[in-house]
């Protein structure tokens, strides 16, 4: 054989080779040819309590963790780490017993046995009473049982961790034997550091277990720092705490920081003193330096948030449920407060007339000796707030007295006796009265004139009296006060409620909720400029506490009742 045909040869022999091992491989593209499988095969452990983490073994999971979607009981499970066999993920919150399912890359496989959802251990609880003299640390797998009035003392800090309970013992359990509920208070020139976060909010809430709580069950939280007040020096504190008004100029105070924290259930009267009750949050003299934001009060059986002079700064307030007022200010309280909603129980007021805002400046009257001076009115109660959302009666408002309450609604704003606050880009609805101007002419109605108070961009909407007078202020007065041009203020009756788009969930007291229906016109025409330029406020273009955001997502809780606050 020559050389060209013997190449030949071997190439041909090759070529045959090639197509005979091809022929011999499967086609893996084929649908006879089975696919890899998603599987589940062990839960590792197989019982466990919400917020712990387990594995899933198996087999063909994606290795990117977002694009498994694992299901325990039927309630998605968030996943940690990914490997095409194992998956770590956390047991969700509401999570039941159960088989575990998991679906990745258009395919879904379960568990063939169950996977159980243990209780919580319930966490140790410690007590605490009297006077802390130290820096203290108090950690979240710890309840801790405050007895009496207990008192961060003098340049000593309190550190609460993300997720810790606090609990406030009733007053027949005080180790003093004086009757006092537990109450914390934040003394001068001590602080708190209380920094929750959306998913491990910090709560202070009754001791009683669920299914028992009532409002009023414990004291409350407050706050004292040295910004200014208009108060004589020697004016005591209210609930009964030690201490009194005393008289300090630095408006920058710092009295600490609260962040995503819940007061619920607080307001116990002072002993013997029945009218006297801490509120749910009560800052004193409180300063700008302070850091107070995402704090919800709900069961208040006084008011939810009350300033007593001083110039804190606060956004994302929520008061539910409140007995008195929502938010009141006092002593000269020049602070700003922005996104701010209260959800109100037509069926409780308290007898004092209960109201979404009351401000006032000076009591009795307005400038008893017709010479402005610290010890009669300055500085003055005037701060601003803006896009508060605030709901009372979904029906037609009632001024009777409560059927659960000592008392009857009053006014959605209640301003008087000399106030100059400011209020913008917010709406009120379902209170008897809108708007209350009560004082005299040299007073709360000169202030609106030389708008030290003022009010725009405000709705009024299912009220029987939307804009009254008080004391020397007539309600024409009152009404040309609030309709003048350039205000952009409306006043809404019952019968065009509905043209405000609300979300059909507003005045649900268990399961509320809160973002306007899309179109609806609060979600445009704020006014701007004015105090608003001030660099505290955030420029947004709606009225209320709500554009596109439900910014109480996660952190709050609108039934407190049923918690179980022990694990």
């Amino acid at each position: 054989m020559n050389k060209s045909n013997y190449f030949i040869s071997l190439s041909a022999l090759a070529f045959s080779l090639i197509l005979l091992i091809n022929a011999c491989k499967r086609d893996t593209s084929s649908p006879d040819v089975p696919q890899p499988q998603l599987t589940v095969s062990a839960i590792n452990p197989g019982s466990a309590p919400v917020s712990s983490t387990i594995a899933i073994e198996g087999t063909n999971f994606s290795t990117t963790p977002a694009s498994n979607t694992v299901l325990i009981g039927g309630v998605a499970a968030t996943v940690v780490t990914a490997t095409s066999t194992r998956l770590v993920v956390v047991v969700p919150d509401g999570a039941t017993t159960g088989v575990v399912q998991v679906s990745a890359d258009g395919q879904t496989a379960q568990s063939q046995t169950t996977f159980t959802v243990s209780p919580k251990p319930a966490r140790p609880v410690v007590e605490v009473q009297g006077e802390i003299r130290r820096n203290v640390i108090w950690s979240s797998d710890t309840v801790y049982l405050l007895r009496g009035v207990v008192y961060i003392t003098t340049d000593h800090t309190l550190t609460i961790q993300p997720g810790t309970i606090i609990k406030g013992a009733a007053a027949d359990q005080d180790p003093t034997n004086r009757g006092f509920a537990g109450t914390l208070v934040i003394e001068l020139q001590a602080k708190i550091d209380a920094r929750g976060t959306a998913t491990r909010p910090i709560v202070f809430t009754s001791a009683k277990p669920s299914g028992q709580r009532s409002t009023g069950d414990w004291g409350g939280i407050v706050l004292i720092g040295k910004s200014p007040k208009n108060r004589p020096s020697a004016t005591p504190y209210t609930g009964g705490i030690r201490g009194t008004a005393e008289a300090y100029t630095e408006p920058f105070d710092n009295s600490g920081v609260m962040q995503y924290v819940r007061i619920e259930y607080a307001g116990t009267p002072r002993p013997a003193v029945p009218t006297d009750k801490l509120n749910g949050l009560t800052l004193y003299g409180v300063g700008s330096g302070t850091v107070l934001d995402h704090i919800q009060v709900s069961y208040s059986s006084a008011d939810a948030f009350a300033w007593f002079g001083g110039t804190a700064n606060m956004s994302y307030l929520v008061a539910y449920r409140t007995t008195d007022d929502d938010w009141s200010s006092d002593w000269g309280y020049a602070g700003n407060v922005q996104f701010g909603l209260s959800l109100r129980d037509p069926e409780v007021a308290d007898m004092s007339g209960s109201n979404s805002i009351e401000s006032q400046n000076f009591d009795p009257g307005e400038n008893p000796t017709g010479v402005l001076t610290r010890l009669q009115g300055l500085p003055q109660t005037a701060p601003v707030f803006a896009n508060i959302s605030s709901f009372a009666f979904a029906s037609t408002p009632s001024t009777a007295v409560t059927p659960r309450g000592t008392g009857a609604y009053q006014s959605g704003l209640f301003l008087r006796r000399n106030t100059a606050l400011s209020i913008y880009n917010s709406l009120l609805v379902g209170y008897p009265e809108g708007l209350r101007l009560d004082g005299t002419a040299t007073g709360t109605l000169a202030n609106t004139t030389s708008n030290a108070l003022d009010v725009k961009g405000v709705i009024l909407a299912n009220t029987l009296s939307p804009v009254v007078g008080g004391g020397a202020i007539t309600n024409e007065q009152a009404s040309a006060f609030y309709t003048a041009g350039g205000r952009s203020n409306q006043i809404l009756s019952s019968a065009d409620l509905a043209s405000l788009l609300l979300n059909v969930n507003s005045f649900n007291t268990t399961s509320p909720s809160f973002l306007p229906q899309a179109g609806s016109p609060l979600l445009t025409g704020a006014v701007t400029g004015g105090k608003l330029a001030n660099a505290f406020f955030t420029s947004v273009p709606y009225r209320g506490a709500f554009g596109t955001v439900n910014w109480t997502a996660d952190w709050t809780n609108f039934n407190p009742q049923t918690t179980d606050y022990d694990r």
